[in-house]
Formats: structure tokens, C-alpha cells, sequence
């Protein structure tokens, strides 16, 4: 088998097989956990409509990270591939090593401490602070990445550096910057699941109530449904790798 086909294979089983995965994954612990004979206190916490707010809290605070960090780390990684701001590159590359060095539980405190406040942005901010690196660092290395020849072919042709940017720099970039994206995705919905600890909600709730009550079948249910979200959010991913670049790559 060459490998271009063995590549086309793997892809086709990450494509059709994950999401069965998932969908048995959370299908399955649902129907576990909701068809037990659930004390009174655990009827507060699994039941259909807190646990769907508890999802709906997690993709939000998922969604707003991701949001935040695209407006953020793809307008600065074009900046620090200019010339005249080349220079500035090391600075904020270390500042964004630090917020994924540090413990993404370190920085929601720290957060907290600093705004003596609690709330859905005391547990966004950190949280798209921690998942800036990955997008940052792909889209500076995608557009450094581009064939000199061909941006000095467009100037030949009279296209001005925005045009370049926009038509040519940037689309040949898409793949690095999807690939930084799917990384930075799965890291928020991850770290998504310490939100609570702020009082931002998600399915930290379930796995932090599970835990103190020692309740396995809360801990278990958050749990497992913040792994399906996770595996989700990287499925999703890896379908944007692969549609959504310049059709040349694919």
C-alpha cells in the first residue's frame, strides 16, 4: 500500500469512526447514568435539563476562548511576520510561552486574585490567554513558510502588499493556522472543565460535585462528556484541516 493510500485510509477511519466513537461514548454513560436508582441529592445534579445547561455553559465558554484567540493571535502573528515588527516576534512569543506553560488552574486564580472578581469573563480570559500559543506560532510559521518567488511574482505583477497578504499570503497559511486552531479547540475544552472554580459554569460542575460528594456516578458522567466534547471539538478539527485549505494543498 503506498502511502498516499494508507494516509487516505487513516483519514477515512478518523472520519466515519470517531464520531461513533463519541456518539457511543455519550449515548452510553447518558443511558448508564440516567436508568440508575438515583438517591435524591443525585437527581439534583443528573437530570436531562442541568446537564444540557451544564453542556450548553462548557461549548460557551469554548466558543468565546476560540473567538478571542483568532482575534488576537491571527492579526498578531501577521504583524510579527512584517518586516518592521520582526523584532518584536521573540517578545510575544515568550509572553504567550507563558500562559501555556503556566498551569491553566494557576492563571484562573491568579486571575481571580488580581480582578477579586467571579464570573463567565474571570474564567474566559485565562482561558484564551492559555490556548493563544498554538494559533499565534502557526500562523507566524505558515506565512513564513510561503515560496518568496511567489510573493516577489505577485509584486512583479503590481498587487500592493495588502492584496498579497489577503489573496496570497494568508490563504497558503490556512493549513498551519487550522492545524494551531484544532490544538488551541481541544486545549479550551479542556481547561473549560476548571471554569467552575471561577463560578463560570461547565461540566466542571458535575466532575467537581462528584468528587466532593463522592458520587462516582456524577464524577463519571462529567467526566466522560467533557472527553466526548473533547474528541468532538477534535473531530471538527481535523475536518476544517482537511476542507478548508487552499484546494492545491488538499
Amino acid at each position: 500500500m503506498t502511502t498516499a493510500a494508507a494516509q487516505d485510509r487513516a483519514w477515512r477511519l478518523t472520519a466515519i469512526g470517531q464520531p461513533v466513537v463519541i456518539i457511543a461514548l455519550a449515548i452510553g454513560v447518558l443511558w448508564w447514568a440516567f436508568s440508575r436508582d438515583l438517591t435524591k441529592t443525585q437527581k439534583a445534579t443528573v437530570n436531562a435539563t442541568y446537564v444540557s445547561k451544564l453542556i450548553g455553559q462548557h461549548l460557551e465558554i469554548t466558543a468565546m476562548v476560540t473567538l478571542i484567540v483568532l482575534a488576537i493571535a491571527i492579526p498578531l502573528g501577521v504583524l510579527l511576520t512584517r518586516e518592521r515588527f520582526r523584532w518584536l516576534a521573540p517578545v510575544f512569543i515568550g509572553i504567550a510561552n507563558i500562559g501555556q506553560a503556566a498551569p491553566a488552574i494557576g492563571l484562573l486564580v491568579l486571575f481571580f486574585l488580581v480582578t477579586a472578581s467571579i464570573g463567565f469573563w474571570i474564567g474566559v480570559l485565562p482561558l484564551a490567554f492559555y490556548s493563544l500559543l498554538p494559533v499565534l506560532r502557526n500562523t507566524m510559521l505558515g506565512l513564513r513558510e510561503v515560496d518568496p518567488t511567489i510573493i516577489d511574482a505577485a509584486r512583479g505583477q503590481g498587487m500592493s502588499s495588502g492584496r498579497i497578504l489577503w489573496k496570497i499570503e494568508l490563504p497558503l497559511a490556512v493549513p498551519f493556522i487550522l492545524a494551531g486552531l484544532r490544538t488551541s479547540l481541544v486545549l479550551a475544552v479542556g481547561t473549560a472543565t476548571l471554569a467552575f472554580l471561577v463560578n463560570a459554569g461547565g461540566l466542571g460542575i458535575l466532575i467537581d460535585t462528584g468528587y466532593k460528594l463522592r458520587d462516582n456516578v456524577t464524577l463519571i458522567l462529567g467526566s466522560v462528556l467533557a472527553v466526548c466534547l473533547a474528541l468532538t471539538v477534535d473531530w471538527l478539527g481535523a475536518l476544517a484541516e482537511r476542507y478548508l485549505g487552499p484546494k492545491g494543498l488538499r
